[in-house]
């Protein structure tokens, strides 16, 4: 994927109305910051964005998620968390607890190994990020952080 089908925001003309053009900035603009996670996540640790987001569901539960739980929180059907899993399960970086009194399901935690690979990968994930505002001013950053507050929390008043 090159930058210009990345790159939503040449689809708006000046005539577009101002909240559209600002929408569709803020989607490339996210989508460009994906894309240097995703590269980054590949050839510095040979993984993918969602083998790092159920990694980062898992260890925010010490105590593990049940499947259905992690297919929840990272909004994808099960088949796709049980085809991550299966490859973390043979890297040995998370493992399935048996639930007691419940012999059908099982918990899905990170193992100490997938921890310890986990912390570095965020680490990493971390610098990225900061890196991706680093032409802004403290100040600057502060006011996005409220002004897109604003645009949030108006977004749950709607529903």
């Amino acid at each position: 994927m090159n930058t210009e089908s990345l790159d939503l925001e040449a689809r708006a003309h000046s005539e577009h109305a101002q909240a559209l053009r600002l929408w569709l900035r803020l989607l490339t603009c996210s989508q460009l910051i994906e894309k240097r996670v995703r590269v980054g996540l590949r050839e510095q640790f040979d993984t993918t964005l969602p083998r790092f987001d159920l990694m980062a569901q898992l260890e925010r539960h010490p105590e593990g998620l049940k499947m259905k739980e992690l297919s929840l929180r990272l909004m994808v059907t099960g088949g796709n968390v049980t085809g991550i899993t299966d490859q973390l399960v043979a890297e040995g970086l998370v493992e399935r607890v048996n639930v007691e009194g419940d012999r059908r399901a099982f918990l899905v935690r990170l193992t100490p190994e997938g921890r310890r690979s986990f912390e570095r990968m965020a680490e990493q994930h971390e610098q990225w990020i900061v890196q991706a505002f680093e032409g802004l001013s403290p100040r600057e950053l502060d006011q996005l952080h409220k002004l897109l507050g604003k645009v949030k929390q108006h977004q749950l008043d709607l529903e």
